[in-house]
């Protein structure tokens, strides 16, 4: 569970850098308060970023299936998870990974160096090591990559005894929100079956085969399990992805008896608790309950949450 306090900040654009047809990277730098607050982000945690004030790009720019709904108004602020945090003294940079599918992100593309942005946070409580654990399995998909790759970073640099394996997987090639993937030529991308990305060598799967295992990325994390010598009760899975990823891999931890922590992820409005509109079906000791995903997550015990078929 967190112990970072979280608060109404402004951060300070420092890049924002297209990695793919519709994927970008941006940077935002904190200080004061705000850089003591987000010192301590735990992987998994998010904020609420307002962006209101963004402008939209030039018409020619914004993609034909985002032309109608690119001109709502903007009433809500929007949830984003970090992929890297760097600490400078009394400053911090918090790095985002986002993909433009709205209203929103179409007008994040605009905001430049210099630019401010309202942040609430940090939010959330986001993943924790056991102290029991010697292995770490790290299981992405698609859009779910920032918090597991912040998580890899936050495992190399404070916990180096602690062997990580990761997985990743999306549609196809063009579906990785990773920059080491976009700039692969297409010869590169059929041949490629891992990578190294923060310290982690890391199992690619894609749907439609054009990179890595054609299949889903929870094959190759099964193949892995079913292979390995070690202690179950030592490793620990952490996963990030599609609904239907999370809920194939928490399947896959209970079958071989490994713990598992998964960041899910929903509709959140508000991100404190208000709005209720981010309910998660877990299990409780008379049937089900629901906690909110803003609040009592979005990481959960796998074994807690109630995954739909």
């Amino acid at each position: 569970m967190s112990k970072t306090k979280k608060g109404l900040f402004e951060g300070v654009v420092s890049f924002n850098k297209q990695i793919g047809e519709r994927f970008y990277r941006l940077g935002l730098r904190f200080k004061g308060e705000a850089g003591k607050a987000f010192a301590g982000l735990v992987p998994g945690q998010f904020a609420e970023f307002d962006i209101s004030t963004a402008g939209l790009p030039a018409c020619g720019e914004i993609p034909d299936d985002l032309r109608d709904s690119a001109r709502r108004e903007l009433l809500l602020r929007r949830p984003f998870s970090f992929c890297n945090v760097e600490i400078d003294g009394d400053e911090v940079e918090v790095e985002i990974l986002y993909c433009v599918v709205g209203a929103g992100t179409i007008r994040m593309t605009t905001l430049a160096a210099g630019d401010i942005i309202s942040v609430v946070g940090p939010l959330g409580n986001g993943f924790s090591v056991p102290e029991s654990k010697s292995t770490a399995l790290l299981v992405v998909g698609g859009m779910g990559a920032p918090p597991i790759l912040h998580l890899a970073k936050v495992l190399k640099e404070k916990h180096p005894e602690i062997e990580t394996v990761g997985f990743v997987g999306a549609k196809s090639a063009v579906d990785f929100p990773l920059e080491e993937i976009q700039g692969q030529s297409k010869d590169a991308l059929k041949s490629m079956s891992d990578f190294e990305l923060n310290g982690v060598t890391w199992q690619v799967a894609s749907d439609e085969g054009d990179i890595g295992h054609k299949g889903f990325v929870t094959e190759k994390l099964e193949e892995w399990l079913g292979s390995c010598d070690a202690q179950k009760d030592t490793i620990i899975i952490y996963s990030c992805g599609p609904a239907g990823m999370l809920r194939n891999t928490a399947a896959i931890a209970e079958r071989h008896g490994v713990d598992c922590q998964v960041s899910m992820e929903q509709m959140m409005a508000c991100g404190i608790g208000l709005c209720q509109s981010c309910a998660i079906e877990c299990k409780g000791d008379g049937g089900t309950e629901y906690k909110l995903c803003c609040k009592d997550g979005p990481v959960f015990d796998s074994r807690d949450v109630v995954f739909k078929v």
